[in-house]
């Protein structure tokens, strides 16, 4: 399946801001279950200084500096995507702790403790109850995945991107990058590497209603590194073991490593009004998204 993406975002400001330095996270990866056909990242007005390059984690970044008054910034990136079926999964009887005997020296940060998943002892035991002795990886992580939809309650506004994960756990409340937090804060401290993926996912409108531009948002979900040295996707979000319909951005330790647009603005004072719209379209649909200023 092809997709169109277009993710914008505008930043207006009531006084005028002098500067600003940005690192923008907006470049999708080529992966084994997907190709990118194009990429554009644009941004208004045109920067002073610009930067594309490779983070530690292989995720395009671009850093970009405005060194002139500007009222308003706008950073819009826009990708044709080809998602293909997703690879096989892993073996129904591979033992879980095969996964944390053959972990690749790369990969090994993915074990620690990052600044957003601290290695709490409720998640070990929060974990344990899906990752018994011998069990297979694949059924531990999909209990694990199921539990963490039912006992959770998606909530917007609850939580912050600074609230602690204890607190998520407390009140089993939070967004799609609270859960990705839990699921891998329970995966590392069970000796597993587990990655934070930021993306995409299509939302499909009601039967009779139209789908409006911008009316998609960005997704975030984890992965779990196999024995064999794969990736399995889980999305505890929408309890989904290996989705075939979500479009990775990139990844890192957690949410910090993968923000898609993060920055320093001096200015003035006054107010900013931030709009962030994204659209996720199938190639093919009547509905073409404008990508129009």
């Amino acid at each position: 399946m092809k997709y169109r993406i277009v993710h914008r975002t505008t930043y207006e400001y009531g006084l005028p801001a002098t500067m600003c330095f940005n690192l923008a996270h907006l470049g999708v990866r080529s992966t084994p279950v997907q190709r990118v056909e194009s990429t554009d990242l644009s941004i208004l007005p045109t920067p002073d200084d610009r930067l594309d390059r490779v983070d530690p984690f292989g995720n395009e970044t671009t850093y970009f500096a405005i060194e002139r008054p500007h009222s308003a910034l706008e950073v819009t990136a826009v990708h044709t995507v080809d998602r293909c079926a997703s690879s096989p999964p892993p073996s129904a009887s591979s033992r879980w702790e095969e996964a944390t005997l053959t972990t690749a020296l790369a990969d090994r940060e993915l074990m620690l403790a990052s600044p957003h998943v601290p290695l709490l002892a409720e998640l070990k035991a929060y974990a344990e109850t899906s990752f018994s002795p011998g069990r297979p990886l694949l059924e531990a992580a999909a209990e694990l995945v199921s539990r963490i939809f039912h006992d959770f309650v998606y909530q917007p506004g609850f939580t912050t991107v600074s609230t602690p994960l204890g607190e998520v756990l407390e009140h089993r409340r939070g967004v799609c990058q609270d859960f990705a937090h839990v699921a891998l804060g329970c995966l590392r401290s069970v000796g597993l590497a587990a990655r934070y993926v930021s993306g995409y996912l299509e939302t499909i409108p009601p039967p009779g209603v139209d789908k409006v531009f911008g009316a998609d948002a960005s997704h975030a979900w984890c992965a779990v590194r196999l024995a064999d040295g794969r990736w399995l996707d889980l999305d505890p979000t929408n309890d989904q073991v290996a989705p075939s319909t979500h479009v990775t951005l990139g990844w890192g330790r957690d949410y910090g490593d993968v923000v898609p647009l993060k920055g320093v603005v001096f200015s003035a004072g006054g107010s900013t009004d931030l709009a962030v719209q994204v659209d996720v379209a199938r190639i093919g649909d009547d509905r073409v998204p404008d990508v129009g200023g």
